[in-house]
C-alpha cells in the first residue's frame, strides 16, 4: 500500500518548561505516531500520522548526549548545584549543550515519511530553516562543512556558533532538535565544551544585532522558514 503522506504541521508551543518533563512528552508524543504505523502496517491500514513542533524554553540545564564525552562538562557537581544548573544525559545525538532562558528550544516530533527518509537531510533542512530565520533578522549564518548545527564567520578566526542540533530518529519518528541563541546568558556556555569542540565561541541574535528580540518573534519567523522549507502546512 503506498504511504498516505500528511505534511500537517502542529505548534505546541509550551513556553518555559522542566527539561525532564519535555522529553517525557517528546517520547510521548513520538511513541504516538509510531504506534499509527504499526497499526497501518498490521492491518493493511492508511491512517494519517500527526506531525509537531514544540516549542519552549528550559531553565539552565546541561545536556550529554549519547555519544558525547563527560569531560566536556567543566563544572563539578557542586559547581552546577551552586550555580542552580541541571544535568541530563540524553538519547540525542551528538555532545553537550546548553539549554537556559532566552534561548529558543524546538523539537520537531515529525514522521519524516511524511516528507522524506533521509536524516543527512532531515539535519541540512533544519539548518536552512535556521538560516533563513537568521538572514530575516539581517544576520548572515551558514552551515559549517564538518560540524552540525548553524555558524557565522565560518572557516574565520572569528568562528561562532549560533544553534546547536542534535536528533534521534526511531522507525523513521524524529525527537530532540534545535537550540537556537536568542537572548541567553552566554557565560553559562563556560562550564561546558561546546558540542565537545575546543576553542569554538558562542554567540547569540541579541550579541549580533545589538538589541533583544522576544522569543515569540523568532519563533514567530522560525515557524515561517520551516513550513516554507518542509513544505508544510500549520494546523490547529
Amino acid at each position: 500500500m503506498e504511504y498516505k503522506k500528511n505534511n500537517q504541521v502542529k505548534i505546541l508551543s509550551l513556553g518555559n518548561i522542566d527539561y525532564s518533563k519535555c522529553v517525557d512528552l517528546q517520547k510521548k508524543l513520538q511513541k504516538e505516531i509510531i504506534d499509527i504505523k504499526l497499526f497501518n502496517r498490521k492491518n493493511n491500514l492508511n491512517k494519517l500520522t500527526p506531525n509537531y513542533l514544540v516549542i519552549v524554553e528550559h531553565d539552565h540545564v546541561y545536556t550529554l548526549g549519547k555519544s558525547g564525552n563527560s569531560e566536556n562538562l567543566l563544572y563539578s557537581k557542586s559547581e552546577l548545584k551552586a550555580k542552580n544548573i541541571q544535568f541530563h544525559e540524553t538519547s540525542r545525538g551528538g555532545d553537550i549543550t546548553y539549554h537556559g532562558p532566552g534561548q529558543l528550544v524546538i523539537y520537531p516530533i515529525l514522521d519524516l515519511e511524511n516528507f522524506f527518509t533521509d536524516i543527512h537531510k532531515y539535519l541540512r533542512f533544519l539548518e536552512l530553516v535556521v538560516i533563513n530565520t537568521l538572514k530575516d533578522l539581517n544576520i548572515h549564518s551558514s552551515k559549517n562543512p564538518n560540524k552540525t548545527g548553524v555558524w557565522l564567520d565560518v572557516g574565520k578566526k572569528s568562528e561562532r556558533k549560533i544553534c546547536a542540533m542534535g536528533v534521534k530518529v526511531s522507525r523513521w519518528v524524529t525527537m530532540h532538535g534545535l537550540a537556537l541563541n536568542v537572548n541567553c546568558d552566554l557565560e553559562f556556555f563556560n562550564g561546558i565544551v561546546p558540542c565537545g569542540l575546543e576553542n569554538r565561541n558562542v554567540t547569540s541574535i541579541k550579541n549580533e544585532i545589538q538589541e533583544s528580540i522576544s522569543l515569540e518573534s523568532v519563533s514567530k519567523i522560525f515557524t515561517k522558514n520551516f513550513l516554507e522549507i518542509f513544505n508544510s502546512i500549520l494546523v490547529d
